[in-house]
Parts: C-alpha cells; sequence; structure tokens
C-alpha cells in the first residue's frame, strides 16, 4: 500500500470533477483526479447529454425532409439500425477525451484510473484494473460522481425490452414503437426525439404535465408539438405494473385501468446519486431520503472536509451547473476568492421542440410580485420563424408590474437555449426592459422577438411613446 499526498482529491471526471480540478490545480495545488472509467468526461458525455443530442440533430434532419416531401419523399427503412442515427459519435467522444486529457496533463493534475473507497474523511483506498492497491490522502475531497438512473421496484428492467436512460441507446434498431416512463427533462428528451424519427410514442406520468418545473406556456408548447407529431402524452396515470409478454410487447398497465403496449419501453424515473462503492459511511457521510448528497451553501457536507458537486448533490442536474458547482467547491475547500453566484443560471431542455428559461416563471412572478406583465412573440410573427419552418416557437417575457424590470425569459422552439443568453445577459445588466426596443436586431433573425414582445409589454403601461 502505497501513500500518496494531495492538496486535494476530486472523485470523478464529468462536467463538476473536470472543472474541480482544473480550478485548484490553477491556484498551484497538488491535485488527483481520479476517474474509473477508461475515457474522461463520465455519464454526462459518454451516455448522456453527447450521445442524446447526436441523435437529436439527425432526428431534427428526419423531421425536416418529411416536412419537405414536395423536395424529396424521404422515409427511414424499417430495419434502420440505431447506431446509424448518432453518426460521428465516436469521433466526437474521442476528440472530448483527448482534450480533456490534455487539459489534465497540463494543468499537472494526476490522473488516476481507478475505483475509490473512503477510508476515513481524508484517505481513500483506490483499486486499479489490475487488482493494485494505493492508499491516497488529501486535505480537502470533492466528490463529483455522478448519478446513475432510478429503476423502480415495479419495472423490470432488463436493457433488451425494457431500458433505462444510460441504455436505451444501445436498441440494435430503431423501433416501430417506444413507451416513455415519466415526464421529466431526460424523458421528454427522448420521447420527442424519438417521434420525430417517426417511432409511435407515449409518453406516461402520474403528474399532470410533463416538465412542471417549467414555465406553462413552454410545457404547453411542448406538448402541442409533442401531440402535432404523432405523440400521445398520458398524464395522471401512476403505474400499477410493466412487464414483457415474452413474444412482441411490452405492457404497461396503469392504476386507471388503461393499458398501453409498445415494442420497447424507456424507464426515465429519475437519477439517484452514484456513491455505492465509496463506503460513505467510512467518511462519516450518508444519503438523504432521495437519494442524494446534502450539501451547504458552500458545497460542503456535514464532514467539514468533504464537499459535493454535480448530480451527486441533486437538483438542477445541468451541466452548466455542474461545471460552475466544482469551480466553487474547489475554491471553497481552499479558501480562495469565489465570488458570488448568479441566480440567473438558464435552464436548457433540448426537446423537439427545444425549450429554455431564465429568471423566474410567470407562474413564480406572479407569487412572487403580485402584478407583472407579460410580453409574447410567437415566431409565426416572425420572419426567420417562416424561413425556417419553426412558427410554432415563442418567446416571452416577464416583467413586474410597471413593465420595467426583467423577471424571467422564456423561449421554445429551435434554437431556444442560444437565444436565451440575450435575456440571461439583459437580466445580469439589470437593464430595463426598453433595451429590447431601443437594440437593432438583424433581419431575418429569431431574435427580433425580443422586440416584439417588449413592445407588447411597453403597450400595456397605459402610454405610449413615438419612438415605439
Amino acid at each position: 500500500m502505497l501513500a500518496s499526498d494531495f492538496d486535494i482529491i476530486v472523485i470523478g471526471s464529468g462536467p463538476a470533477g473536470q472543472k474541480a480540478a482544473v480550478q485548484a490545480a490553477k491556484a498551484k495545488r497538488r491535485v488527483a483526479l481520479i476517474e474509473r472509467d477508461r475515457m474522461l468526461g463520465g455519464a454526462c458525455v459518454h451516455r448522456g447529454t453527447i450521445p442524446s443530442k447526436t441523435l437529436r440533430e439527425n432526428a431534427l434532419r428526419v423531421r425536416n425532409m418529411r416536412q419537405n416531401a414536395e423536395l424529396a419523399n424521404f422515409q427511414l427503412a424499417e430495419d434502420t439500425e440505431l447506431a446509424t442515427l448518432i453518426t460521428r459519435l465516436d469521433y466526437v467522444l474521442r476528440a472530448h477525451d483527448q482534450y480533456m486529457q490534455e487539459q489534465i496533463d497540463r494543468n499537472l493534475i494526476t490522473r488516476i484510473h481507478a475505483r475509490a473507497k473512503f477510508i476515513d474523511a481524508q484517505h481513500l483506498e483506490i483499486t486499479q484494473v489490475n487488482g493494485e492497491q494505493q492508499q491516497l490522502r488529501a486535505d480537502k475531497i470533492v466528490i463529483a460522481t455522478g448519478s446513475y438512473p432510478r429503476h423502480p421496484d415495479n419495472i423490470p428492467i432488463d436493457h433488451e425490452h425494457i431500458f433505462d436512460s444510460d441504455s436505451i441507446l444501445s436498441m440494435l434498431y430503431l423501433p416501430k414503437s417506444l413507451t416513455v416512463l415519466g415526464g421529466g427533462v431526460i424523458a421528454s428528451e427522448y420521447a420527442s426525439i424519438f417521434q420525430a424519427l417517426g417511432v409511435k410514442v407515449t409518453m406516461i406520468d402520474k403528474y399532470p404535465r410533463p416538465l412542471g418545473f417549467l414555465d406553462q406556456d413552454l410545457t404547453d408548447t411542448f406538448v402541442s408539438g409533442f401531440e402535432h407529431m404523432g405523440g400521445t402524452w398520458k398524464g395522471n396515470s401512476p403505474i400499477k405494473s410493466v412487464y414483457w409478454d415474452g413474444l412482441t410487447q411490452v405492457v404497461v398497465e396503469c392504476e386507471n385501468g388503461d393499458m398501453v403496449k409498445s415494442e420497447k419501453l424507456l424507464c426515465a424515473a429519475g437519477r439517484v446519486a452514484n456513491t455505492h462503492d465509496l463506503a460513505l459511511e467510512n467518511a462519516g457521510l450518508s444519503l438523504n431520503d432521495h437519494g442524494l448528497l446534502d450539501v451547504n451553501k458552500d458545497l460542503q457536507t456535514v464532514v467539514p472536509s468533504i464537499y459535493g458537486a454535480g448530480d451527486v448533490i441533486g437538483p438542477p442536474s445541468l451541466a452548466s451547473a455542474s461545471m460552475e458547482q466544482g469551480r466553487r467547491a474547489s475554491c471553497n475547500a481552499l479558501n480562495l476568492p469565489v465570488g458570488g453566484m448568479s441566480n440567473t443560471l438558464p435552464s436548457g431542455i433540448y426537446g423537439i421542440p427545444e425549450l429554455s428559461g431564465v429568471g423566474l416563471t410567470e407562474q413564480q412572478a406572479r407569487e412572487a410580485h403580485g402584478d407583472v406583465l407579460i410580453g409574447k412573440a410567437d415566431f409565426a410573427e416572425i420572419a426567420r420563424g417562416h424561413i425556417s419552418g419553426i412558427e410554432d416557437g415563442m418567446l416571452k417575457i416577464i416583467s413586474d408590474g410597471q413593465g420595467e424590470k426583467i423577471l424571467g425569459v422564456m423561449i421554445a422552439g429551435e434554437g431556444a437555449t442560444e437565444l436565451i443568453h440575450i435575456g440571461q445577459m439583459a437580466m445580469l445588466a439589470n437593464a430595463h426592459v426598453d433595451i429590447f426596443v431601443e437594440s437593432t436586431f438583424n433581419f431575418p433573425t429569431l431574435a427580433e422577438a425580443y422586440r416584439v414582445a417588449a413592445l407588447a409589454i411597453i403597450g400595456q403601461r397605459g402610454h405610449h411613446t413615438d419612438a415605439y
């Protein structure tokens, strides 16, 4: 058992772990980064964000070709292999891994591919693939091990007929029908992506509508777009049982008596912290009732020398948030100045249609401020919306009752996750609603929707000026 000392050890190389390690290294600290997989990046890179977004790009191409049937009569073959719809994935993953390796090595971070287990709050035992063991010590440790799919007891996931979000893309062929259990981000993204590919998709959830944390206009737009493509949304439908019939179909029985059959099924019932091999109890830690690691505002656990960041600590479970959490966890652990963290963190849901929001939803704004003014712009009113065939999108600005302070921006439609940053920057600058009218946007662009929505708010103030 060899002993090695570090100022800080980071467990996990996903978005949170990578940023935590680099931040500490930039501060000239001795840093070790432990990753149990062969490649760096974690589940976000290899089983989540990059593969699903790669599939989404091709789903959009397929949908667009179908919509332009006058130019080409396009249909996917019935025996389409799923791998053909995730083109260039291996190249993208290897390129990302190479970039991360170079960044880690350039910053003189000790990279260790092994499994880690706590001995106590400052010591880890690591086991490499060949069985060799080593003991590491650090003044501070950051847990950034991510999460894995939750498997409900009544859903027999076999990764052949009934999949979770980590295994869904291992299907050999594109199925003719798919049932998606859940109404969260992962469920909504995959349901709409597969529906755009021509798969008959049914979403089932116990809640009345999907993505319940979002502004209602966004979820209404999502459901409308999903159903317009041919999908079926079944809310208020708790699951009684799920089983493979032994022949050709997966059967879902709902508590209300409904029965849904499909060729394949995706269970997207949330995720839990990936800590089962860490022996947290040896360090004096345990998970909460939601299967997550509790941390305070400084991302510090109940054990002062141990911090947590990313999916392992729960929502918002966004790669962007995880990166910032990892950076801040290192700064707090090493007593480095970290600065304030803005609450204008944008959300991005890469479904079809794309959804994004920043700040308060309309419902939250009304609860917090009472009177608010709302300005909406349908992409059908914008030239670029017609040109790009995304007339079903919309942009909404939520302001205070005087129509001056921007409280939130909500966008639905292709390009929403890029377009949201204009609203984010306006909010960070404490800009007045009028900034969107006083600015000149390129024509034709979807960004013009900001001007249209702002004018709608200005028109509700009770007065007009020649400038508008």
